[in-house]
């Protein structure tokens, strides 16, 4: 999940500066790609020590989860997120109402940061 979260909100941040789908898809795997891949390679060594040890089933998990995390950091976050974010294109950003007021979000428009003002309309 960590993996998703450095992808996204890099693509975000460029999204909001741009508005051009292609860039910030472009720009967010070029800005990330070094980071999830050292993530990747730590967790990978991490669980690959699992088989070293004598018992099987321990083996297996590591063996297993060092081969599920090479898949996920190489093919889902590098190949099939952008392709998938390059195909839904401006939908990516989309937010329903409901939860924008929810978190009390505003559309982004240019880079521009929300209001930080009060209003003193009903004193």
């Amino acid at each position: 999940m960590d993996y998703e979260v450095f992808l996204l909100s890099r693509m975000r941040e460029e999204w909001d500066k741009v508005h051009d789908n292609e860039h910030a898809i472009a720009y967010g795997v070029e800005h990330t790609g070094r980071i999830i891949t050292a993530a990747a390679i730590i967790m990978i060594a991490a669980f690959s020590g699992f088989t070293t040890g004598r018992f099987v089933g321990l083996q297996e998990f590591g063996i297993g989860l060092s081969a599920a995390i090479l898949l996920d950091a190489t093919v889902v976050r590098m190949l099939l997120v952008p392709a998938t974010m390059k195909l839904l294109g401006e939908w990516n950003w989309y937010l329903p109402e409901g939860v924008r007021r929810a978190f009390r979000l505003r559309p982004s428009r240019g880079g521009a940061r929300p209001s930080t003002s009060t209003s003193t309309a009903g004193r």
